[in-house]
């Protein structure tokens, strides 16, 4: 009898092996981009990691705009000459090659493994900026194209970030107002028009939803012309708190 009972944990650890060996055959890694065979799991290929860009780490500290490390983190020349409403400014990645192709994946096709995978990556980047006493507020999304999407990028988006951070975030309190086109049809000057008055708070949450708060964060996954998160960040100018805009990725010209 005793016999039987010793064998059981080499049985149980015989057991688990046979597992891994079924799941390993009947499920391969595979990269989480672009799915080519992996001896790992969880990963990413050569040639998809060769494709990610990080967002330069010597940058304005308000706007975000990169600069040489010997003036980051700024501010920098067109922050001193017009502060924007918010104070800080971080971004992931810049937005091409590997990251644009999972962002769009994730949007176009409800693909969000490789952007969880990102954010992952980017863990630590995460945890120094965000902090437990920030609300995270991510871009309103219009109600009907939430509703035709079935998705509002921006607010899983900012859940993910709580849960890597521990900071507070709320979807209620920045609202859209008004009727605008969508963004990614106009050109640089049009969006900034088409975000003027496109943003608003709903008071029914504010006091509730800023308690014990130290910094609001807007999130959204792509910064390109900086309109929407700049209107955003100016709609909560009345609250007189810090604010800062965070984004996956962000468009660079170099």
């Amino acid at each position: 009898m005793s016999g039987m009972l010793d064998a059981m944990p080499r049985l149980s650890t015989l057991g688990r092996a046979m597992v891994d060996r079924l799941r390993l055959l009947l499920f391969p890694p595979a990269c989480v981009f672009c799915h080519a065979p992996l001896a790992h799991r969880g990963g990413c290929c050569a040639a998809c990691h060769a494709r990610i860009t990080v967002w330069p780490a010597t940058h304005c500290r308000v706007c975000g705009t990169p600069l040489p490390a010997s003036l980051a983190p700024g501010p920098c020349g067109a922050c001193l000459r017009r502060m924007p409403p918010f104070q800080r400014s971080e971004s992931l990645f810049m937005y091409r090659g590997t990251v644009r192709d999972a962002l769009l994946a994730w949007k176009l096709r409800g693909r969000d493994a490789p952007v969880r995978w990102l954010l992952e990556t980017g863990r630590m980047c995460i945890e120094r900026t965000l902090a437990p006493g920030d609300l995270l507020l991510p871009v309103p999304m219009p109600l009907s194209r939430m509703r035709r999407r079935g998705q509002h990028h921006a607010a899983d988006l900012a859940r993910w970030l709580a849960e890597i951070s521990g900071a507070r975030w709320d979807w209620r309190i920045l609202r859209r107002q008004g009727a605008q086109q969508r963004q990614s049809s106009l050109s640089g000057g049009a969006r900034w028009r088409n975000m003027r008055k496109a943003f608003a708070l709903d008071a029914t949450y504010l006091d509730k939803g800023l308690a014990g708060v130290r910094r609001l964060w807007i999130v959204d996954d792509i910064r390109t012309t900086g309109a929407t998160l700049y209107y955003a960040a100016r709609s909560l100018r009345g609250l007189r708190m810090p604010v800062g805009v965070w984004t996956l990725a962000r468009t660079h010209k170099e």
